[in-house]
Formats: C-alpha cells, structure tokens, sequence
C-alpha cells in the first residue's frame, strides 16, 4: 500500500527539502573545518565545492541502474549519507589531530559524499513521477524549487543555528540524524506498499545502527575533541572554545623555576606566550605613544587579549581607549578569566576603556576620527578575511581616524620567514599616504618580528620613546636604534601593494610562511 497521493507528494517533497539541507550543510562543515585546520579559505573553498560538484555528476550517472529499485536504493543512499556526512568532521579531525593528515581525507570524504548526493536526484526523480503520474518536466521543476529552498534553509541554519547551538562536530551529527530519519524512514513509509516486509526491515534496522552510532558519538564527541585537540598542542591545555570566528586555545607548562609559559593560540597559530609577550607588546606600543598630546585618544584594532590595552594605560595622558575587536569571546576571555586578566592587568575593566566587538573593516567606515596614536594588532594576513585589513583601501580609511599629527604603528610579521610579505605591509601603507618607519626586533617565541611606524604625510616619524616613558623590561632608546637596522638578507624587497581587488599580501604570505 503507498500512501494517499496528496499526502504521500508533501511528504517526499518535504523529504527533499530536508535531504537538500542536509547535503549543503555537509558542504558547508567541510568547507568551515578546512578554514580552521589549514587555514587559505578560498582555497578549502574552492577544492571542496569542485570536488563535490564533480562527484554529484558521478553520482547521477551511477544511479540510473537503480531507478527500477528506487525505494530502497534511495533508502540505502541516504543511510549512507547520514553515517558518512555525520560522522565526516570527526573523523577529518581526528585524522588531522593523530595522523597528521587532512587535505587527502577530506578530498576523499568530499567525493564520497557528493557521491551519495548526486545519487539523490534520479532517483528522487522517480519516486515523484511515481505519485504524480505527470510528465517528467513537472516532477523536475517540483523537486529542484523544493531542492533549492532546502539548501537555502540548510546554508542559513549551519552558521545561525548549528555552530551556536551544538558547535561543528556535533551539529553535523545531529544533521546526520535528521537526514537518517527524512531520507529512509519517511520513504519507506510513504512506499510501504511497494518494498517487500524483509527489504523494510533490512533499511529500518540499518537506519536504527546509523543512528546509534551517531548518537554514540554525539555523547563522546566532547572527549574526542579534546583528545584530539590535545594531540595538537605541545603543553597541556587549560582552556578552549569554538566561536562562529575561529577556535580559542590557551595552554600551560612550567619550565624553570617553575616559571608559568601560559600560550594562546587561535586556529592553531600562536598569538602570545606570556615569557615574552612584553618584548612584542612593549614593541607595539610605546614607538607609537610617543609624542602622545594631553588627554589623548588611542584607537586599538584588534589586540583582544588586552595586553597592548595593558601598556596603553600605563600612560596618565591617555584619556580614551578604543579596543575593537571581531570575536567577543577573546574579550570575554580577557576580562572574565583570572588568568589572563592578571596578565593583562585587568586592563578591559579600567573606566577609560570601550570595547567595540565588531569587524575592524566595516566599523571604520563610521569611525569617529581625531585619535592621537592607533594601533593595529591583526593576525597575519594568511587568509581572504585577514587580507583584507593589509589593504590600501583599510589603510585609507585608518588615514581618516588619525590625528593630522598622530602614530600608526602596524605588527607586520617577519622579515626574516616572510620578508616580501612585511615589505608588501610597508609598500600598501605608503600607497594609501602614509611615510613609515619600519623596525623590527628579536621575540623568542616567534623569531625576528617586525612593526611600522607610520604617519600621514611625507615625513617618517622618528622611531623613539616618550620622555616620561613608563618602566619597561625590553625597549629603550638604544634597542631601537638598532631596530631600524636591517641585515642584507631582510631589507626591503621589491614588491607590490595589497588591494581588495589584488591582495598581493595574501598570495606573498601563503608562499613564504609554507617554508618558514
């Protein structure tokens, strides 16, 4: 017996709408784990979306042999996809965390699973002209708009829904789930009277393993991670999250004299350890607060940890502090846990601080301008999204927030491992009207690092300190004497300017940093 035609159409249909959103947030997760592992987004974007296309159209074609079972090869492909695209981030991230493996998995799992998604569309072809009894021309057009509709739902519940609410690992399982019971409960019920009782219990008891098995590792995908995650980091780790933005990591070893290293890390790359973090911030900071006006305004981009923040209030004319930064939760980190607000001095609870949680490149467009010294202390330019902020276009509208009279002081990598990529920085800040003053020092945590003192006009400021500089551990005006001395093999190079629509920065950082 099938199911009465009106009823038994709305169920497939809904089927397909579920099944679409499914499959795109397979697609999406691949796509968003490749972001953080490995970093290069349009790259991962683009091998995972080529790879999967690719594989649908294989899919299509080995499909059409099963159209005259199409109940229970539907059926079948879908248990198989629900087990296969569950379970496809956990097992990506487990290979990468123990076996040091990720782009040939993930080309593997992407092909397997458009596989099983091209498989979808002829034979849910049939099943619909099977109820509809109409040309094949309305099936097609009643199955790719519901298709359609699906995967917009799906594209939008992965970052809006999915990561807040289950995080990556388990809100694919979950989709897993759903995909299980949409694609073979719900079929085998709406052509129960076209499969036979042993083929309906066969896919059913299937059905009930797959879901088992993914809520088996819904209960443990906590413990994987963090095993996982643990394989990935020398010291143990005190602290992690994932945020819609990136994945928070903080870790802690003892080495001499029981001297605590506490080390933050986002997506995997080093962001501080606190033996040395005074050399960088230190570095950062007070080259650009140097000629630093009575009641001055100071502008932060980035720096989320507060430690730039911590050096920036250890001057009594600083009036007003700006700090913006995209993910509230390194803020949130920085102000609420007892660790790092020892380290930071509790700097984001002082009065004359604002904290903006925001992306750095759409909140200049409205920024208010005047701001004496601003600092910027973005991740290196390894991707599209931090690209983006070494622009002429960025830099051009920093021009507009700046004093006519005021210091920009730019972290611009390393000359040593990336010297064409700090020299693009230094180049793109001179396009978009700025005279520089490039410097670099020793961080043993990160090897020789480089800043960029900048001012509007066509005079270099002078790299120096204010005479009423407050103690420090690292700089004085001897050390950067020497900082504005570059050894032959880190002097500038002769690159090109970074644009949106030419991000030089991008393509010399992804070629240098691959063999530092």
């Amino acid at each position: 017996m099938t199911a009465r035609p009106r009823l038994a159409r709305f169920l497939l249909l809904l089927t397909v709408f579920l099944c679409a959103a499914c499959g795109l947030v397979y697609e999406l997760a691949l796509v968003a784990l490749g972001s953080y592992l490995i970093g290069n987004t349009v790259f991962q974007t683009s091998l995972v979306l080529s790879v999967m296309v690719f594989a649908m159209g294989v899919g299509s074609l080995a499909a059409k042999p099963l159209q005259r079972r199409a109940v229970g090869a539907f059926a079948l492909v879908e248990g198989l996809l629900a087990l296969i695209g569950g379970l496809s981030v956990l097992l990506l991230y487990v290979l990468f965390a123990w076996v040091g493996i990720y782009t040939p998995a993930m080309v593997v799992v992407a092909f397997v699973v458009g596989l099983l998604i091209g498989a979808e569309i002829p034979l849910l072809m049939t099943l619909l002209q099977r109820i509809r009894r109409q040309e094949a021309g309305g099936a097609v057009a009643d199955m790719f708009a519901v298709d359609y509709l699906g995967a917009l739902v799906g594209g939008l519940c992965f970052p809006l829904l999915l990561l807040p609410t289950f995080g990556q690992l388990k809100g694919v399982l979950v989709v897993g789930a759903v995909n299980a019971v949409a694609g073979v409960a719900a079929v085998l019920w709406i052509f129960r009277g076209q499969t036979r009782r042993i083929v309906r219990g066969g896919l059913l008891t299937g059905m009930a393993l797959v879901l088992t098995v993914l809520a088996g590792a819904y209960v443990y995908a906590g413990d994987i991670e963090m095993t996982a995650r643990q394989r990935l980091y020398r010291d143990p780790i005190v602290h992690a999250e994932r945020t819609p933005y990136q994945e928070i990591v903080v870790t802690e070893s003892f080495g001499f004299m029981d001297t605590a290293d506490l080390r933050l890390f986002l997506n995997g790359d080093l962001q501080f350890s606190s033996v040395d973090e005074y050399r960088y911030h230190e570095a950062l900071v007070h080259p650009g607060l140097a000629d630093l006006p009575p009641r001055s305004s100071v502008l932060i981009l980035g720096g989320g940890d507060g430690l730039a923040l911590r050096e920036v209030l250890r001057y009594e004319e600083v009036e007003r502090v700006t700090l913006v930064e995209l993910d509230r939760a390194v803020t949130d980190l920085a102000a609420d846990w007892d660790r790092l607000r020892e380290l930071n001095g509790d700097a984001l609870a002082d009065p004359r601080v604002e904290v903006v949680n925001a992306d750095a490149f759409s909140w200049l467009r409205n920024a208010p301008g005047g701001f004496d010294s601003v600092l910027v202390d973005f991740p290196d330019p390894e991707d599209t999204a931090t690209a983006k902020l070494y622009s002429v276009e960025f830099y051009t509208m920093l021009s507009r927030v700046v004093a006519p009279d005021g210091r920009l002081v730019v972290q611009g990598g390393s000359p040593f491992f990336a010297p064409r990529t700090y020299w693009s920085i230094d180049a793109t800040l001179r396009e978009a009207g700025f005279a520089t003053t490039p410097y670099q020092v020793d961080v043993p945590s990160f090897g020789n690092w480089g800043f960029l003192l900048a001012g509007p006009g066509a005079q270099a400021p002078p790299l120096r300190l204010a005479e009423d500089v407050p103690p420090l551990r690292f700089l004085d005006d001897a050390v950067l004497r020497a900082a504005t001395v570059f050894p032959l093999d880190r002097r500038e190079r002769d690159v090109r300017a970074s644009t949106l629509m030419d991000p030089a920065v991008l393509e010399y950082a992804q070629r240098e940093w691959r063999f530092s």
